[in-house]
């Protein structure tokens, strides 16, 4: 666990998203509104998360519904800019998740210095985004190759809205993507984002892991935090600390407060 501690300078770190606006390109963007409202809205949850007491952050485009397995430039050069014209306010360790595409993210991190990304690494899925299918071995060479070899990676092992094609237990698939492609840390979701993770799921990953760390990766709220973080060795959290903890909100400093005051508890 030496690399979590190291980063976040805590134990069973809380990894919150600041979920991004819908961006240029996406559906939903507000040309009207355009960039800078975006990087308003991102301030301002940064903040919010900042105050509230979080471990560290991560950037997400998440309002980029539907989203893509291969973005396109806009995606990423946006999430640059926004991460670039925040950065001298972010105090707190943080990192980068463009989803869904790997090699995007790394690009992504190495340019803004961010020290650890979340994503799809491994598998093959049926997904709501069609046939979704990945090389981490590519994926690797090019974060080595661009100079990233430093960026940590959480390799998400249960996506949302998707489904392994493979008929693998999730033990065996935690146990061979350790094995054959020494992630940083894995992640264990629910259906969606603010969907609850599964507690026998995440135990059989943690009892399968060993010494990576596994992260409960959606739905840890106030009525369930103790029990995931007493299997879990940190989480990735953000729906529970919007305004009435609904996904599209903006994120309400009380309730961050709130649930961080109980993790520290657990801590003590």
């Amino acid at each position: 666990m030496n690399w979590l501690t190291d980063i976040f300078s805590v134990q069973k770190p809380v990894i919150a998203m600041c979920h991004l606006q819908p961006l240029p390109g996406d559906p939903d963007y507000d040309k009207e509104k355009g960039m800078d409202y975006v990087i308003s809205a991102a301030r301002d949850d940064l903040r919010a998360l900042q105050e509230g007491g979080v471990d560290g952050v991560m950037f997400s485009n998440e309002f980029s519904l539907p989203y893509l397995t291969t973005v396109e430039p806009v995606t990423y050069t946006a999430m640059a800019r926004i991460i670039g014209e925040l950065k001298s306010e972010i105090t707190i360790p943080y990192g980068v998740n463009v989803l869904w595409d790997p090699t995007a993210s790394i690009d992504l991190a190495v340019a803004t210095d961010a020290l650890f990304v979340r994503e799809i690494f491994t598998g093959v899925y049926a997904s709501d985004f069609g046939l979704w299918n990945t090389n981490c071995g590519e994926v690797i060479r090019h974060r080595n190759r661009i100079g990233g070899s430093s960026v940590r990676l959480l390799f998400n092992i249960v996506p949302e809205a998707a489904s392994y094609l493979a008929p693998r237990s999730i033990a065996d698939i935690a146990r061979s993507t350790i094995f054959n492609n020494r992630p940083d840390a894995l992640c264990v979701s629910g259906l969606t984002a603010g969907s609850e993770t599964d507690s026998s799921t995440l135990q059989i990953v943690k009892d399968a892991a060993g010494d990576t760390p596994v992260f409960a990766n959606t739905g840890v709220r106030l009525s369930n935090v103790r029990e995931q973080l007493a299997i879990a060795d940190g989480t990735v959290t953000a729906t529970t600390f919007k305004r009435d903890g609904v996904f599209a909100n903006e994120v309400d400093v009380r309730r961050v407060t709130e649930f961080m005051d109980v993790v520290r508890s657990m801590r003590a």
